[in-house]
């Protein structure tokens, strides 16, 4: 689909910082605005939604990122729960969600990122739940909290995989995410990313400029038709589902509003 233009650019190492110092700032930027909204009891949903939106554009627009949406979404605006559960294989899969997918998307993060400076505040004051993975049962109050926020409207996006994959191919699940998704009676999403681990692979600081990336969306999966079989039941389906989405023969039309889309 795209053998013209598939090859990657190497940064240089100016580049590299240069991006590396412009993601940070830009960051910093939009996390300062989120915590002055919040002091001043400004900060509504809508506006973390663009917040998000535009911190994330921005930082795409830094590597050149073509990216393209394929699959159909469905409507989180219909009084549903619903968790997005996708590939994790860069640091750019956050970003790339945010631009690609619509409605009140929120991550599901560790707690060690809310130990960041600035950054951190302005996550929790958005609305990002957070996860102990190290505290069982600080994991389930964690859990819990993250459930009021989906009824309330948020859409959860988590990575099943836990860290990224440094080949782009899936690692084995946790499974935190799918007992939520019990436990709400959600719907999941199925998302796979294909082409990003090359954007930037994990463990690494090796950038790719100009890459095309792939976001893949799946058919909608019932978490409540799963009840009766288990967590592992439902995990299965979903794994099989991501499966199938990264597989390069299972291609879908790109939605033509975001077709070939260069972020400039």
């Amino acid at each position: 689909m795209h053998d013209q233009q598939s090859a990657p650019r190497k940064a240089g190492p100016l580049r590299v910082a240069l991006v590396g110092l412009a993601t940070v700032l830009i960051t910093l930027g939009y996390s300062v605005r989120v915590l002055v909204l919040g002091a001043i009891g400004q900060l509504r949903r809508a506006k973390v939604d663009g917040f998000t939106r535009d911190w994330s554009g921005s930082l795409l627009s830094l590597t050149g990122a073509r990216l393209s949406r394929h699959g159909e979404v469905p409507d989180f605006g219909d009084g549903r729960r619903y968790m997005i559960l996708c590939t994790h294989s860069s640091f750019y899969d956050i970003p790339a969600i945010f631009v690609t997918l619509p409605g009140s998307i929120r991550m599901l993060a560790k707690r060690e990122l809310f130990a960041v400076p600035v950054w951190g505040a302005a996550m929790r004051a958005a609305e990002f739940p957070s996860i102990d993975r190290h505290n069982r049962h600080q994991a389930m109050a964690d859990l819990a909290k993250a459930r009021e926020m989906m009824e309330s409207g948020i859409v959860l996006w988590a990575a099943p995989e836990g860290t990224r994959s440094k080949d782009g191919k899936l690692q084995p699940f946790k499974k935190g995410c799918f007992r939520l998704a019990q436990q709400t009676d959600a719907i999941i999403v199925p998302v796979a990313i294909r082409g990003i681990q090359q954007l930037l692979p994990a463990g690494g600081l090796k950038l790719n400029l100009g890459m095309p990336v792939e976001v893949h969306v799946g058919a909608p999966i019932d978490s409540t038709q799963f009840t009766e079989h288990g967590v592992d039941a439902l995990m299965g389906e979903v794994r099989e589902r991501m499966l199938e989405l990264l597989e390069p023969a299972a291609v879908l039309a790109p939605t033509p509003a975001l077709k070939e889309q260069t972020l400039a």
